[in-house]
């Protein structure tokens, strides 16, 4: 996708907490909650995902494996890596996006308030590479930027935390499928955590016949409750 396509059906738009997401005119969706894009990531991704995961570990975990789907704006891989980078974590990052933003476009959201001015330069510099092949964004930080459907995604490793930001239902129905479910959680490690904004009947029925212990936690701000489970 050239530039003037790009800029053509996105728009660079603010939230209630200030922070800025992005609307894709194509799907008709914004990257993130309308009510706050970083308070959205910082609580369901960040608090519910990775760091309910450390909460439950015996030891203090010297690295971190995670997989996120729908990359987007790269907001919810910018927060873990701050927090992996400042905890001393390795972080092995993998992120699905089937239409990858540009670098460019990603400097318009104005995240670098959110990280370390080293981190943001970092990830602007070695995002395009991380197109083609994992990419060290610092000493302790691994990008991988998988440009591909969900539905055709492989990788042979497994991850601790699975970051399921897909758009919502309404305008990607084929993402919330229960074999999209389902191939998503087979690349949960045994004691993972995976994690979402949204939580539905079909939903929490789909990830229980996987095996996953469901469990509701507090939404960020405009949702009630959001959907996070176990492997076994």
């Amino acid at each position: 996708m050239s530039a003037s396509e790009e800029q053509n059906h996105l728009q660079i738009v603010a939230t209630a907490d200030g922070s800025n997401t992005i609307y894709n005119a194509l799907v008709g969706e914004n990257y993130h909650s309308r009510n706050g894009a970083h308070q959205e990531s910082r609580h369901v991704f960040l608090q519910q995902g990775l760091q309910h995961f450390i909460s439950l570990q015996q030891a203090p975990p010297t690295s971190i494996s995670v997989l996120e789907v729908g990359l987007g704006t790269g907001l919810n891989f910018l927060l873990t890596a701050d927090y992996c980078t400042t905890q001393n974590i390795h972080l092995d990052y993998c992120g699905i996006e089937a239409y990858p933003l540009s670098a460019e476009m990603m400097s318009q959201t104005g995240y670098h308030q959110y990280t370390s001015a080293p981190l943001w330069q970092s990830f602007l510099e070695h995002y395009p590479a991380s197109l083609s092949a994992p990419a060290g964004v610092n000493d302790f930080v691994t990008l991988q930027t998988v440009h591909s459907q969900l539905q055709t995604f492989t990788s042979d490793k497994k991850f601790n935390v699975i970051y399921f930001d897909a758009f919502a239902s309404a305008h990607q129905p084929e993402m919330w499928t229960d074999e999209a479910i389902a191939h998503t959680i087979s690349f949960l490690k045994p004691g993972g955590v995976f994690v979402t904004y949204a939580i539905t009947g079909n939903l929490k029925r789909c990830i229980k016949s996987l095996g996953l212990k469901v469990e509701k936690a507090p939404g960020a701000p405009g949702k009630r409750e959001m959907l996070r489970a176990i492997a076994s």
